[in-house]
């Protein structure tokens, strides 16, 4: 190739419905991020200088131009993996065919590498390490960067040297044909893309938002779930809440909860042994209906809701809020994982399913409290098995839930059938140990007397 002389438009041989035409060449350099290919607006960024390293980036960039996808309306195919996942994907897919055709690759480094991984380790920014650290695996930026993340946070250089292992077994044995192909699948997706780029991704987003392994049994469990078919290892925080849109139809008022308190004074002298035993002599009765309250429901696992069971909930108390969740493990947002099922007089006609993990109790949580009126009781039902965005169990997470539960007098139920009960005041005491992780944080915060 001649100094200061590229031309996409003589690469040829894609079998996904790219048409050739015209591009704009624009003159970029050998520093990381100013040399780029943009096939959707056919524009190509490259180092116009001489020397062997500027030769290997334009060769990179054209490898984009050859094999790239021009198009990413491929709908939920691949909804689940993090796009900027997808994009370091694709560079190291790139990098492996360059390596395939002969191309000094080690010359794909501009001395950043290292600084950047000093300072991703040291600010704590794991998911964007590991992407990062894709799209140099293979290349002469690979070792500056684990240098520089050795620096910052020595702890890292572990599991990210066993993810580039993992990638790399992705790739191995795989020829620059295979890995470049662009006939369209059956999936939708470019042969090659779909094969090695969006599994590598999938590797990615799978541990991104992983909690960094702190001992040599969490290493181990950290290189276990890289596997084919691995669980993905803890996160050690909670999902994001996003609420699915439900439409509520409006039912008929009912008399609401009826609740009886003890008093001082009144018509009807209902308790007269507090006349020797209440300091303050509450031996009257005073009743009231109750017609709010706020529930929420951990509906993962098979906890399912029946109609007929919300039903009864909306009769007993039809101003109330009730509210479910269940968080699908590891996903990263894109599909709901609370839904409201009653509000204020309305009910949803079926109420949906779980999604398999927890992931939200403490986020759905802090939602109920700020909805609560003042004086409504909020109710909690639960097993008390708090789970990560991972739906790993996860005892700092259980403590927060029980600080939330204590410092907002909430009640926790077992089930569904002891709401009405609960909104009463009269549910039968349990102890913290029917409510696993949770009760036994709640004991844990409980002083000695």
């Amino acid at each position: 190739m001649s100094q200061g002389l590229v031309y996409p438009e003589l690469v040829t041989g894609r079998a996904d419905g790219f048409t050739s035409s015209a591009w704009r060449i624009e003159r970029g350099s050998t520093w990381r991020g100013d040399a780029s290919c943009d096939l959707s607006g056919r524009i190509l960024r490259v180092p116009w200088e001489g020397g062997e390293r500027a030769r290997v980036v334009r060769a990179h960039e054209l490898v984009h131009v050859r094999v790239s996808p021009h198009r990413r309306d491929w709908g939920s195919s691949i909804s689940e993996v993090s796009p900027r996942a997808l994009e370091c994907a694709e560079e190291m897919r790139v990098n492996t065919i360059l390596a395939r055709l002969g191309f000094a690759v080690e010359l794909l480094r501009d001395g950043s590498e290292r600084v950047g991984g000093e300072r991703l380790a040291a600010s704590g920014d794991w998911a964007e390490a590991v992407c990062f650290l894709l799209a140099v695996v293979g290349t002469g930026a690979e070792r500056d960067f684990m240098s520089g993340v050795r620096r910052g946070d020595a702890s890292w250089t572990a599991p990210l040297r066993a993810v580039a292992a993992r990638a790399r077994t992705i790739v191995r044995g795989a020829g620059a044909p295979a890995l470049g192909a662009t006939e369209i699948g059956a999936d939708g997706l470019p042969a090659g893309y779909g094969a090695f780029s969006v599994p590598l991704a999938r590797l990615v987003t799978s541990v991104r938002d992983a909690r960094v392994p702190r001992d040599s049994e969490e290493l181990r469990r950290f290189r276990r779930s890289l596997l084919p078919g691995g669980r993905r290892p803890p996160s050690g925080h909670f999902a994001p809440l996003c609420f699915a849109s439900t439409e509520l139809r409006h039912r008929p008022r009912s008399a609401g909860v009826r609740r009886v308190r003890p008093s001082v004074s009144g018509s009807v002298m209902r308790f007269p042994s507090r006349l020797l035993t209440d300091d303050q002599r509450r031996a009257f009765v005073t009743r009231s209906s109750r017609h709010g309250g706020v529930v929420v429901i951990d509906q993962s696992g098979s906890m399912d809701i029946e109609r007929e069971q919300l039903e009864a909930l909306v009769r007993a108390a039809p101003d109330s809020l009730v509210v479910g969740y269940s968080h699908r493990p590891g996903d990263d947002g894109s599909q709901p994982n609370a839904w409201v099922l009653a509000q204020r007089g309305g009910v949803v006609n079926q109420p949906p399913s779980g999604n398999v993990g927890n992931g939200v109790d403490g986020p759905i949580l802090r939602w109920a409290i700020r909805r609560r009126r003042v004086g409504e009781p909020l109710i909690w039902v639960t097993d008390g098995q708090v789970t990560d965005s991972a739906d790993h169990p996860d005892e700092a997470l259980a403590r927060e839930c029980a600080q939330l539960v204590r410092a907002h007098s909430i009640t926790m139920v077992r089930s569904l059938g002891e709401v009405s009960s609960a909104l009463r005041g009269r549910q039968r005491r349990v102890g913290y140990a029917q409510f696993g992780r949770v009760g036994r944080a709640l004991g844990s915060l409980i002083a000695p007397i």
